[in-house]
């Protein structure tokens, strides 16, 4: 299973799963890691993870031959009070991803001193541990950049700074904005602009008077010239290592999938203020999980700013094909889309109200009963099914073709064309459909063919068709057993097991994977009392699905018992999980325990769940895995 001298998977471990998972007919194997959870290397430790760090590169080693893609969190950057990267901007990449051990180097003209390096590592509060330290780093990390900016200025070559400035020129349409926002935060001691003195600094580029909007920036592009400057440093700097490492993944055979979250930050609701829709948020109605629903609070994009009258692209529509084609562009893997349904059929709620129906909320396009919002309503008072309440799935009951192309603008004029110029096609998109799933979001996702998610753990057992058990998995789809925001499969089924509850998922779990195994009852005995095979089984069933495409959370794959995210809370521990430092030993010491994804077994699995024809057809195959196990 390992090579000696270095720890990584073995060539023929490699080949015998890669063949394994074309014979299950799976397109994609994609870990999910988010910038914040790479490991680091020796010396490089400044408290936050970064795909750009040489412990990613070990990642990469390390998943090469197995793994054939790499999804990525959102990698805008957060604010001090908020880490979540769901909040961060939409264009700005995160300074905490810049690798500050190359800026000591020579590649980077020594623009950072060992010394400053080692001092941010040594006294790094979660050294030794895999928890990031989210204030720490940020506050290390500004001082740090504050020393290569005075460096850059003093003594870097020529050749580097053509390079800054070409990329100042060719990023300026959203660089320059966020970049000023920065001066504007000192200028007012305040990162939310909301609290700043003066309704001209708050409503910059919406103001109606352009003389004293351009005056003031200006003045304060002056006072701030370095702060701008160093800003702009910042984002070259991390923009040009993320290329390298998109290199080195694409070597080892890995694609980079990106992540585009729903929300926009505090910097981008600035710039673009004019663009969103007065007085609304996006959210989502209440549910069996949530009675007064999900007051999210992020910004809708108003919907006569989005398409001009003759369908051609608006001011709104226009910025966000900006955004998608650089993020194509930057990660050729692919974007996935949180929250497909707000591109497609979006709940708007009233600043100040609940996302409830009596409280005025409603779904943007399909509420031709609602007396703000029916001027956007794509659907019909004719297409409601009045049994149904404005805020239940089954609200819409039916749609022409013109109005299912009406609601998939957004997909097919600016995500799909935008993937299309950057010369990919819509295998690119992984759509984030999990949760409420409306007819017009039905309708849109099947019309243009896009890639869903299914969700094991989320499958409501007592359910025979639900579109999560196993036998119903669609090709067309990713399936995985969580997301960022769900419990390790591992925590999920210790509470499952010994338990009356577990029943109907026992005996789905034994119809879809089992019916041809012997040992019947001692199977049945293992998912009702044995957590880890549990989880393990569970795991199985995303390979042993129809799903093309699998996507495994790092905590799943790698036996880490811990949550990344609780939703609907803020904080520590919250998105500051990380893979150990010695994730390769820890890995192979999970497997032996049972903790970790032991990935020749569950194809085993797999392949024997499709049937003892199938199985008896991949005989060999099975006897070279079993060899791994």
């Amino acid at each position: 299973m390992l090579c000696k001298e270095d720890s990584i998977l073995s060539q023929e471990y490699k080949d015998a799963v890669s063949e394994a998972l074309k014979v299950l007919d799976k397109k994609n194997l994609a870990l999910i890691l988010h910038g914040v959870s790479f490991p680091s290397s020796d010396g490089e430790n400044t408290g936050f993870g970064t795909y750009n760090s040489k412990g990613a590169k070990r990642v990469f080693d390390f998943m090469g031959g197995v793994f054939s893609a790499l999804q990525l969190g959102p990698a805008g950057k957060t604010k001090i009070s908020d880490p979540s990267p769901y909040c961060g901007t939409v264009f700005s990449k995160n300074p905490l991803f810049i690798n500050l051990q190359a800026l000591t180097t020579s590649e980077w003209e020594h623009l950072l001193s060992e010394a400053t390096l080692k001092n941010i590592v040594e006294n790094n509060p979660s050294k030794g541990t895999n928890r990031a330290s989210y204030v720490y780093a940020i506050e290390r990390c500004d001082a740090a950049m504050k020393e290569v900016y005075e460096n850059f200025k003093k003594k870097a070559s020529w050749g580097l700074k053509i390079k800054f400035d070409k990329f100042k020129k060719d990023n300026a349409f959203w660089l320059d904005n966020d970049a000023l926002y920065e001066a504007f935060c000192l200028e007012h001691n305040s990162d939310y602009w909301p609290q700043w003195q003066g309704d001209l600094d708050k409503t910059l580029f919406a103001s109606a008077d352009k003389k004293a909007a351009k005056k003031r920036i200006e003045e304060i592009s002056k006072k701030y010239k370095d702060e701008i400057e160093k800003y702009k440093l910042e984002q070259f700097i991390v923009a040009q290592q993320g290329e390298d490492t998109l290199e080195y993944a694409k070597d080892k055979g890995i694609k980079l999938i990106a992540d585009r979250q729903v929300a926009f930050s505090d910097r981008d609701n600035w710039a673009y203020q004019a663009l969103f829709k007065e007085g609304w948020s996006l959210g989502c109605p209440p549910d069996y999980f949530s009675k007064d629903g999900q007051a999210w609070g992020f910004s809708v994009v108003d919907p006569e700013k989005l398409f001009n009258k003759d369908g051609s692209l608006g001011p709104a529509g226009q910025l966000l094909y900006k955004l998608y084609l650089k993020m194509f562009k930057e990660n050729p893997g692919g974007v996935r889309i949180d929250h497909t349904v707000g591109l497609i059929d979006p709940w708007v709620y009233k600043q100040g109200a609940l996302p409830k129906v009596e409280e005025g909320a409603g779904r943007l396009y399909s509420s031709p009963q609602h007396e703000e919002l029916k001027k956007y309503s794509i659907a019909t008072l004719d297409d409601i099914d009045e049994e149904y309440d404005p805020d239940e799935e089954k609200w819409i009951k039916q749609l022409s073709d013109e109005q299912i192309k009406r609601y998939g603008a957004m997909i097919e004029k600016i995500v799909i064309a935008s993937a299309k110029e950057a010369g990919l096609d819509k295998d690119a998109i992984v759509a984030e459909d999990l949760g409420t799933l409306t007819y017009p979001v039905e309708q849109v996702m099947e019309k243009y063919g896009l890639q869903g998610m299914k969700l094991v753990q989320f499958v409501v057992a007592e359910e025979e068709d639900h579109p999560y058990r196993c036998k119903n998995i669609v090709p067309n789809s990713w399936a995985m057993v969580g997301t960022h925001d769900n419990e390790p499969i591992r925590m999920w089924a210790s509470k499952m097991v010994n338990t009356d509850k577990m029943h109907p998922h026992v005996r789905n779990l034994m119809e879809d994977l089992y019916a041809e195994f012997d040992g019947q009852d001692m199977i049945r005995h293992k998912l009702y009392t044995d957590e880890k095979f549990l989880a393990f089984s569970k795991l199985v069933e995303i390979f042993a699905s129809k799903a093309q495409n699998i996507q495994i959370f790092f905590t799943d794959f790698f036996g880490i018992n811990e949550v990344y995210n609780v939703p609907g809370t803020s904080g520590d521990p919250n998105w500051t999980l990380r893979l150990p430092d010695n994730f390769e030993e820890f890995y192979f010491e999970k497997v032996k325990s049972g903790d970790a994804l032991n990935l020749p077994l569950a194809l085993v699995y797999a392949i024997k769940a499709r049937g003892r024809d199938f199985a008896a057809q991949n005989a060999s195959l099975i006897e070279r895995l079993e060899k791994l196990i």
